[in-house]
């Protein structure tokens, strides 16, 4: 790739950013459409994200996913805010217009894909979410798209919860959502088909930890479907621990290039391919 006066720039913002593989997969993407841009990552703190658009604004920065702590709290800066990305209440796809900024949301499609290739009832899987953040929100309304008839969400912030639930209230989900606090997670484990980790706990460096401990792993269903939205490491702490109770487990890698690709679509125009991409995922 050759980054010349004519190049255009695409990124990444989040904090910490240091193990994201969007440049690998994106910048891959690139190479093969032989197209004049270049992916970078940014290190963005929470009290820098107003200047940093500003700034990438000022450079005309085409556009840039978003990852955490950055999903819901870049909402207010932007000019327009996709259905999609309302109903989510985060975005992770931003793209520069005439009129400023605009926010999507492409994590959905991303988080479905590999759970539609199980062919399950989604109508009798009861699923447990794991945090109640951005990444939380997008696996809520996918997990509605599927067809779960109850989504039950717990965390360590029964306030912060409560106000996760009640932000659902004019979404018309058709789903019903139920919050617990942490203290409730044993009981709830064991009738759990689906567990999902939106957390960045265990996720690189900090690969020796897991947000469930070795003994609530124990109380997994044998057939249980545990899905890690962190894809560095591969598999993670979690991943590997329910993997040997015997359960399916997905981790984020596919997600990231599904929602990546989508985002590179919006950008460019052009469909890239999910192949190269996927391989320079799983070669890095």
């Amino acid at each position: 790739m050759q980054i010349k006066g004519t190049t255009k720039l695409l990124g990444i913002i989040g904090d910490p950013i240091e193990h994201s593989k969007s440049p690998l997969i994106q910048n891959a993407a690139i190479e093969a459409l032989k197209l004049d841009y270049v992916y970078i990552p940014f290190l963005v703190k929470k009290e820098d994200l107003e200047t940093v658009l500003k700034g990438f604004q000022a450079i005309n920065l085409v556009g840039f996913n978003v990852t955490i702590p950055h999903k819901e709290n870049i909402i207010p800066f932007l000019t327009n805010v996709s259905k999609y990305a309302k109903k989510i209440g985060a975005v992770n796809t931003v793209w520069l217009t005439k009129n400023g900024w605009q926010g999507t949301n492409t994590d959905i499609d991303g988080f479905i894909a590999p759970l539609k290739e199980l062919n399950r009832d989604w109508h009798n899987i009861l699923p447990l979410v794991i945090g109640a953040g951005g990444a939380s929100r997008a696996v809520i309304v996918g997990l509605e798209q599927l067809g779960c008839e109850e989504i039950r969400v717990v965390g360590r912030n029964f306030q912060k919860l409560n106000a996760f639930k009640d932000s659902f209230l004019y979404s018309c989900l058709n789903c019903r959502i139920s919050v617990y606090g942490w203290h409730q997670i044993g009981d709830l484990i064991p009738h759990s088909d689906l567990i999902v980790n939106t957390t960045p706990l265990g996720m690189y460096p900090n690969i020796d930890i897991s947000p469930l401990t070795k003994e609530q792993n124990s109380l997994v269903k044998p057939n249980v479907i545990a899905y890690d939205l962190i894809y560095t490491p591969r598999p993670t702490l979690f991943l590997q621990e329910v993997q040997k109770q015997g359960g399916i487990i997905i981790d984020g890698s596919e997600m990231l290039v599904q929602q990546g690709a989508k985002a590179f679509e919006i950008w460019t125009g052009k469909k890239p391919s999910i192949e190269i991409m996927s391989k320079a995922l799983l070669f890095s």
